[in-house]
């Protein structure tokens, strides 16, 4: 009998991406509780003093001498920025949402898993008027946490399952970034503004002269970074930015190109990004006493809007898009995947934790609002996860693929 050969199959950066995002999502976790753990325990104040001591000297006025949570946040968060960027242009120019066919669903459930959010916070929150600035902090999905969540059910999890969480939270991320730069930037310095543009457009003629080696994006990102931090525009807009000046061949979803500057650059960050950059912030902000915290103080606005902006309108944006996309035959449900899973899916993107965490920082800066930020994203996080897992643990895989499925 004559042997087949097979030839191996070089894995996808989508592919690669899913896997470092289902172990770093794991990571993720295990930081965010050891943190929690450390913060009520006799370690609290060391804790406190590691995250907010000062290591660096002043960079501009509006943040003051920087300190370990500031580098975490607006130094190494710019490099996580940096990969959702380059995964956005992946996907956009060469990948699963290349085309208006592939983009409509998760575009429409992305849009819905952002506005009912939103709008819950502000019924819940937004009679104050110094909580409405926080009615972002649940529209966001933490793509890392939830595949770590979704890799946890193996086989249970049709793979179009993943990669529908997957887009879904890459267009959510796009949103994401564009909520940071238009509602999050405080006054603007009209001159360091007019310096990153000039930077930008530098790299982007480097670009245009197919200049392929990364060393010179490289250093004009990190003067990017620096110049949009004085500008008063977020610095981690700066990583999306720059993302999207780094040259790209297209492959036609084929294994990546060695001599793609993107793919090299990407294939470069999944790791540290997913194993050290999220796991750290997530260790650096995830840290809340929960000493005295009583029923009320769960149950106060701003905790309770995000918390249920998380769990509930998450559930409800993003199932109820999909439900109505199908019946209109606006797009088709994922393949192999029945309305309990898509539902059981629509859970986990409820899982905010690190972007909320991110958007409650820039909205909240007092301490009491940090730690009551810090809760509601805890509480909507962990009843979406818990839920989301127990409902695709037990729910039934589909035996046939339905005629509204692809």
């Amino acid at each position: 009998m004559t042997k087949i050969l097979r030839q191996p199959i070089a894995s996808s950066a989508l592919r690669a991406f899913l896997a470092s995002e289902a172990a770093g999502g794991i990571l993720l976790m295990a930081a965010a509780a050891l943190a929690l753990i450390i913060a009520n325990s006799a370690l609290a104040d060391d804790y406190a003093h590691l995250i907010h001591a000062v290591t660096g000297p002043e960079l501009t006025p509006k943040l003051g001498p920087m300190t370990v949570h500031l580098w975490i946040n607006d130094g190494l968060m710019a490099i996580f920025f940096l990969l959702v960027g380059l995964e956005i242009k992946r996907e956009f120019v060469d990948g699963h949402l290349s085309t208006w066919a592939d983009r409509t669903l998760p575009m429409i459930a992305a849009a819905g898993g952002m506005i009912f959010p939103a709008i819950i916070y502000l019924v819940i929150a937004g009679g104050d008027p110094a909580l409405q600035r926080g009615w972002a902090i649940p529209a966001a999905t933490d793509i890392a946490f939830a595949i770590g969540v979704l890799a946890l059910l193996g086989s249970r999890a049709p793979a179009s399952l993943k990669l529908f969480l997957t887009t879904v939270a890459i267009v959510d991320d796009m949103g994401a970034v564009a909520i940071i730069a238009l509602f999050y930037t405080a006054e603007l310095n009209i001159m360091a503004l007019a310096v990153a543009g000039a930077i930008w457009l530098a790299m982007m003629g480097l670009n245009r002269m197919r200049v392929n080696a990364l060393s010179p994006y490289m250093i004009l990102a990190a003067l990017l970074w620096y110049a949009t931090l004085l500008s008063g525009v977020h610095a981690t807009i700066a990583g999306v930015m720059a993302a999207f000046a780094i040259p790209f061949r297209r492959t036609l979803a084929s294994p990546d190109a060695d001599d793609s500057a993107l793919h090299r650059l990407e294939h470069m960050l999944v790791k540290p990004v997913a194993f050290f950059i999220v796991p750290v912030f997530g260790f650096a902000n995830a840290g809340v006493s929960l000493e005295g915290t009583s029923f009320a103080a769960l149950a106060a606005p701003l905790p309770l809007g995000i918390a249920m902006g998380l769990f509930v309108g998450k559930q409800i944006g993003i199932f109820a898009s999909v439900w109505v996309s199908v019946k209109l035959k606006i797009a088709v449900r994922p393949a192999n995947a029945n309305w309990m899973q898509v539902y059981g899916v629509s859970l986990l993107c409820g899982i905010g934790f690190t972007m909320s965490l991110f958007i409650g920082g820039l909205a909240f800066t007092g301490p009491e609002q940090a730690d009551d930020v810090k809760i509601g994203v805890l509480m909507g996080s962990v009843l979406s996860a818990v839920l989301g897992y127990c409902l695709l643990r037990f729910a039934a895989p589909q035996r046939r693929l339905a005629k509204d499925t692809i």
